[in-house]
Formats: C-alpha cells, sequence, structure tokens
C-alpha cells in the first residue's frame, strides 16, 4: 500500500492508471467480464491460501540469512519458473487442444490490454500458473534449505506486479518508465493473436535464447 501510494504520487504514473481505469469500465460493462474475474479471483486466493497455509511454513524461515543469499534465491525461483512458464504457454497454451481453447479466452483481449485484462483468464490458466509458480519454489527449497520470510515477499511480489502491469497500456517512452513501456509494449504484440511470440512472463530472455522473440 505504501508502495502503490509512492508510485501513483508521480504524476506520469497517476495520468496512467486513470488511462487504464477508463478502458477497464468499459470492459466491466461488458457482460462476459465479471463472471470470469470473479471465477479467476476465487481460483487465485484459494490457491495461493492453501499454499501459504499448508506448504509454506515447511520451506521458510526467519532465522537471519545473508542479503545475498535472499537475492540469489529469488532469482533463481524467478528465472527457474519462468523457463517451465515459457515451455507451458508455447507449447500447452499455444499448441493444439484443449489448453490452446483454454488459453484462448485470455487471448480475447487485444492490443493494447489493460489492467482488467490481466484478470480476464479461465480459471484452469489460472490454477495452473499459480501451481507451477508453487512448485518451482517447493522444489528449489528441497535443494537450496528454507527460505527467508523476505525472499517469498520478494518473488510473489514481483510475480504478482509483473503479470498485472505487463498486461496495461504504458506509453512513458522517457527514463525512468521507458523500460515499463517496453515490457507492456512487448505483451501487447503477444496478445494480437496465437500466433505471437514473447511467451516469458517475468523476463523476455527465454524468448530470445529460443528465437521467439517479436
Amino acid at each position: 500500500m505504501i508502495g502503490r501510494t509512492l508510485l501513483f504520487s508521480i504524476p506520469a504514473l497517476a495520468n496512467t492508471r486513470q488511462l487504464n481505469h477508463a478502458e477497464d469500465k468499459k470492459r466491466k460493462a461488458q457482460e462476459k467480464y465479471p463472471p470470469i474475474i470473479k471465477r479467476n479471483n476465487l481460483i487465485g486466493l484459494v490457491s495461493n491460501l492453501i499454499f501459504f497455509i499448508a506448504v509454506t511454513p515447511f520451506f521458510v524461515t526467519l532465522q537471519t540469512q545473508s542479503v545475498t543469499k535472499i537475492l540469489i534465491d529469488s532469482v533463481l525461483i524467478l528465472m527457474i519458473y519462468d523457463f517451465f512458464y515459457y515451455l507451458m504457454h508455447r507449447f500447452l497454451f499455444h499448441g493444439q487442444g484443449y489448453f490452446r481453447r483454454v488459453h484462448a479466452l485470455h487471448h480475447q483481449a487485444r492490443s493494447p490490454t489493460t489492467h482488467i485484462d490481466a484478470y480476464y483468464v479461465h480459471p484452469v490458466e489460472t490454477f495452473m500458473g499459480i501451481a507451477l509458480f508453487m512448485l518451482t519454489i517447493v522444489g528449489l527449497g528441497l535443494f537450496l534449505g528454507p527460505y527467508h520470510s523476505a525472499t517469498l515477499v520478494i518473488v510473489f511480489l514481483i510475480f504478482t506486479q509483473l503479470n498485472t502491469v505487463n498486461h496495461t497500456h504504458v506509453d512513458l517512452q522517457y527514463f525512468p518508465f521507458k523500460t515499463l513501456s517496453w515490457i507492456t509494449a512487448k505483451h501487447s504484440v503477444h496478445h494480437e493473436n496465437m500466433h505471437k511470440g514473447n511467451y516469458a512472463t517475468i523476463t523476455l530472455l527465454y524468448d530470445k535464447l529460443f528465437g521467439t522473440f517479436e
């Protein structure tokens, strides 16, 4: 809440949020949006509650750890998750069959997308994305030992915020917002149709490595 207040005290970001909210209102007025968003949010809430209550206690510690370990653990979780999400997104959601139809719901949002489109996702896809993230945390935790609680705070903030922000429309082509504009523009390219690249969600490194960067 403090971070949001500080960010949107910047006039450029406040104006961008107002533009996105105006587009969001148009989408919310459409009959198809509210029920999908409601189901999607419910699945997300239940999945996260189960994870934090039943799983997290076995992989988190409040004992002192070095800042270096916290940062390394955070980067490893995010990058390994992004690798497997890239594979799932490219070959499952953009392949053939049932999961392509599931993902096609999200692709009804065309460029430029807005904040609300981040939540216009089939519940099955929401569950799969969250489950993959959790499995990455648990799998790495078996080798890295317990994470500091700060590590999970960092990775969950980045995971949730990037997956939301990359669906907004940002056009601020100057420092320090140019990178943010680049991120949203590249994901907008992905949303143009079901045949575009830019499959990764944390970083586009894997798209560059495997030739799907657009």
